[in-house]
């Protein structure tokens, strides 16, 4: 890992927007799978990042909904960066301005956020649903404080406690210790549920759903973690018409439903932050996530 000198931004053409940043964020998911390799896209040397905070220095005379000064958060995979040009020619950027009032360095996980977020939406989570996210990583916690902020009745699992204990602050309404050897009889007994999210790419997750008949019928499972290969019994779903539903990345509506969440308290971002350092110190935090992954959730630069 290295700093590499990015030069000025150059001259805007009428349809661009320059934002220098403030705040970028990273997370121990998308980046280390990056890192590792752990994508078919993958090249090295390679840029990763898509979380940045920033303010608007500049804007072509053709650009419109955004303003000079104005604080927004930007998601485009393009890595840690001073400035960032965006371009409104083909439509909508990955862009939504941040209001005064907003605890603006913590919006630089509004990504991970909005990712959790999008997987409660296209499962179609509704009021008093029994939702069981797995894992309480940044994507499960978060898609678990979005199914709360939805109305349903979450429950969660993780084998950490740091995390279990994270989950509990953040109001979810029950918190299991996957490694409890009653935990399948403790879900059991507060499922079956409508809605499984996969936050852990738990190799073993839908032999597990199966056998302890843990979906309701017509239920669905949100396949948000990243995983290899995948192997299920197809009657699994064929009997009580279950569905699995893939999900990945945010757009700009779920990053504006996640902004009301924050603005309202309703979905909470400090708590899931474990460091908030200097970018100088990005070279000893990638080496945390490639070699003691566990130590890292939310990171600031």
């Amino acid at each position: 890992m290295h700093f590499c000198e990015l030069g000025d931004p150059g001259e805007l053409s009428p349809s661009q927007i320059l934002i220098r940043t403030e705040f970028s964020g990273i997370t121990n998911g998308t980046e280390r799978h990056a890192m590792l390799g752990e994508f078919n896209w993958n090249h090295f040397p390679g840029r990763h990042g898509y979380q940045h905070v920033g303010i608007i220095e500049a804007t072509g005379n053709e650009v419109e909904g955004f303003n000079t000064g104005e604080r927004v958060f930007y998601g485009a995979y393009v890595g840690h960066r001073a400035w960032h040009i965006v371009d409104t020619e083909n439509g909508p950027p990955l862009l939504i301005t941040l209001p005064d009032g907003m605890d603006h360095p913590y919006c630089a996980l509004f990504g991970v956020a909005g990712v959790g977020l999008r997987c409660v939406r296209r499962v179609r989570v509704r009021p008093a649903q029994k939702v069981w996210v797995v894992g309480q990583g940044l994507i499960g916690g978060f898609a678990a404080q979005a199914a709360r902020a939805y109305g349903a009745h979450v429950t969660v699992t993780d084998i950490d406690e740091n995390r279990l204990s994270l989950a509990r602050s953040c109001g979810t309404h029950r918190v299991l210790d996957a490694c409890d050897e009653r935990v399948f009889e403790q879900l059991k007994e507060g499922g079956p549920y409508n809605i499984v999210i996969d936050g852990s790419g738990y190799k073993d997750l839908f032999f597990d759903i199966q056998e302890h008949a843990l979906l309701a019928r017509r239920g669905v499972i949100g396949a948000l973690a990243v995983r290899g290969e995948t192997t299920f019994d197809w009657s699994m779903l064929h009997q009580r018409e279950l569905s699995v539903e893939v999900s990945c990345h945010f757009a700009v509506e779920d990053l504006t439903i996640l902004r009301h969440f924050v603005r309202e308290h309703i979905i909470h971002i400090k708590p899931v932050v474990s460091h908030r350092v200097s970018i100088d110190e990005a070279p000893d935090i990638y080496t945390i996530l490639r070699d003691r992954p566990a130590e890292l959730l939310g990171v600031i630069f």
